[in-house]
C-alpha cells in the first residue's frame, strides 16, 4: 500500500469488525455481520448501539476504543464531514493491518479525499456506497459498489461484504462507485417525486390515485418501488421511515452539486433538489422520503 507500512492481520479467529455509526443501515449490518465476526460498535448516541450487545457486539464509548484489535473498521455515518471527524477520533486504535471499509453516500471527489485520509492513518482503504434501504439492509439484500486502491483489500472483506450484501460490483478506481451511486439515486429520486406527482395529478383531477399504482402494475413500467411506495403516500405511512427524507435531499445536494462540477445541469433533479428542500423545512426531514408526496397534495391545494 503506497505510503503505508501494511502487516497482514494474525489469522487467529474469526475477524473483528468495529462499526461506527449503528443508525439504520449500520445496525442492521451489524447484526447479519455479527454472526461470522468479532463484533465492535460505536455510535455518537451510546443508547442507539446499546441493543447490539444482544448479539454479543462490545458496545464502546469512542471510536478509538471500537477500533482497538479490528481487521475492518466499516463506517454507516451520514456525510463525508462526520466521516472524516470520526475517523480521526479514531486513529489512536487503528492498526497497521486494518482495512476501512466506507459505506457513506458522498461525492466522488468526497471518495478520494477519504482515501487520502485512509493513507495519511496508515489504513487500506475500500470504497463501498450500498444501493438499498432498511428493508434489503435488514434482510441482507443489499447491492454494494465498491472500489479499493489495494488489491490485497478485496479479498480481506469480502466475507463481510457477502453477508450483508447479496452483489458486490468491483469498479476499477475510487470515486467510481460513489458516481455510479449517486447515478442511481438520481433514478430513485425521480421515481419517488414521478410518483408523488402522478397521484397528486390524479387526486386532483378527481380519480381514485389508487388506480394509477393499479394500472401500473399492469403495465411494462411496473416496479416494486412504484409498488411500495405508492400506497405508502396514499395511505400517509410515512414516519417509519426505509429512506429518510433528509438522507434523501443530502444525496439530491450532492446529486446536482457534483453534475454543476461536471458542466451538466440535470434539470430533474434540480426541481426533486427543491422539492426535498421544502419538505424538510416544512419538519419531514425525519419522515420517509415518499413525504414528498404532501407537499405535492400541499402545493396542489
Amino acid at each position: 500500500m503506497s505510503g503505508t507500512n501494511r502487516t497482514p492481520p494474525s489469522g487467529q479467529g474469526r475477524p473483528v469488525v468495529a462499526v461506527l455509526g449503528t443508525g439504520t443501515m449500520g445496525e442492521a449490518m451489524a447484526r447479519i455481520a455479527a454472526a461470522g465476526v468479532g463484533l465492535r460498535a460505536w455510535n455518537r448516541n451510546r443508547a442507539t448501539a446499546e441493543p447490539l450487545a444482544d448479539v454479543g457486539a462490545a458496545v464502546c464509548d469512542t471510536p478509538a476504543e471500537a477500533c482497538q484489535g479490528a481487521d475492518i473498521v466499516l463506517t454507516a455515518l451520514a456525510n463525508e464531514k462526520v466521516v472524516a471527524d470520526v475517523m480521526d477520533q479514531a486513529r489512536d486504535g487503528l492498526g497497521g493491518h486494518t482495512v476501512w471499509v466506507q459505506t457513506c453516500t458522498v461525492s466522488p471527489d468526497g471518495s478520494r479525499r477519504l482515501a487520502e485520509q485512509a493513507t495519511r492513518l496508515n489504513v487500506a482503504y475500500v470504497e463501498a456506497p450500498l444501493l438499498g434501504t432498511k428493508e434489503p439492509a435488514v434482510a441482507g439484500t443489499l447491492t454494494i459498489l465498491a472500489a479499493s486502491p489495494q488489491q490485497e483489500a478485496r479479498e480481506e472483506v469480502r466475507p463481510v461484504l457477502e453477508a450483508v450484501g447479496t452483489r458486490t460490483v468491483w469498479l476499477d478506481e475510487v470515486g467510481q462507485p460513489s458516481s455510479l451511486k449517486l447515478a442511481y439515486n438520481a433514478w430513485v429520486l425521480t421515481t419517488v417525486e414521478g410518483i408523488a406527482e402522478s397521484l397528486t395529478l390524479a387526486g386532483t383531477l378527481g380519480v381514485d390515485p389508487r388506480l394509477v399504482i393499479e394500472v401500473i402494475d399492469d403495465s411494462g413500467l411496473n416496479s416494486p418501488y412504484v409498488q411500495s411506495k405508492g400506497p405508502k403516500m396514499i395511505d400517509d405511512d410515512l414516519d417509519a421511515p426505509s429512506f429518510p427524507l433528509e438522507a434523501a435531499a443530502k444525496d439530491a445536494g450532492l446529486i446536482t452539486d457534483t453534475a454543476r462540477a461536471a458542466g451538466l445541469h440535470l434539470g430533474i433533479a434540480e426541481v426533486v433538489r427543491e422539492r426535498l428542500r421544502l419538505a424538510a423545512d416544512d419538519g419531514l426531514g425525519r419522515a420517509d422520503v415518499a413525504a414528498t408526496y404532501r407537499m405535492s397534495r400541499k402545493a396542489a391545494s
